[in-house]
């Protein structure tokens, strides 16, 4: 997955140091940008969840009622 990444952002930084850059090249430019957007959204969603999995969110649901009620 960072290999794909770390080629996404070469290939973008590749494009963007062309000397001549016109109107047909700002469509590839415009496809990379998309292309390394999705990438990134894909890795960040990926660490998020399984941050997630690791530590469970905790319960923010209070009871007042006392234990003897459910019984």
């Amino acid at each position: 997955m960072a290999l794909l990444l770390c080629y996404d952002s070469m290939s973008l930084v590749l494009l963007l140091q062309e000397p001549e850059t016109n109107f047909n090249d700002l469509g590839k430019l415009l496809l990379a940008g998309v292309a390394a957007a999705l990438v990134f959204a894909i890795f960040f969603t990926v660490v998020r969840l399984r941050l997630r999995e690791k530590k469970p969110q905790t319960s923010s649901f209070l009871s007042i009622g006392s234990a003897r009620d459910k019984e």
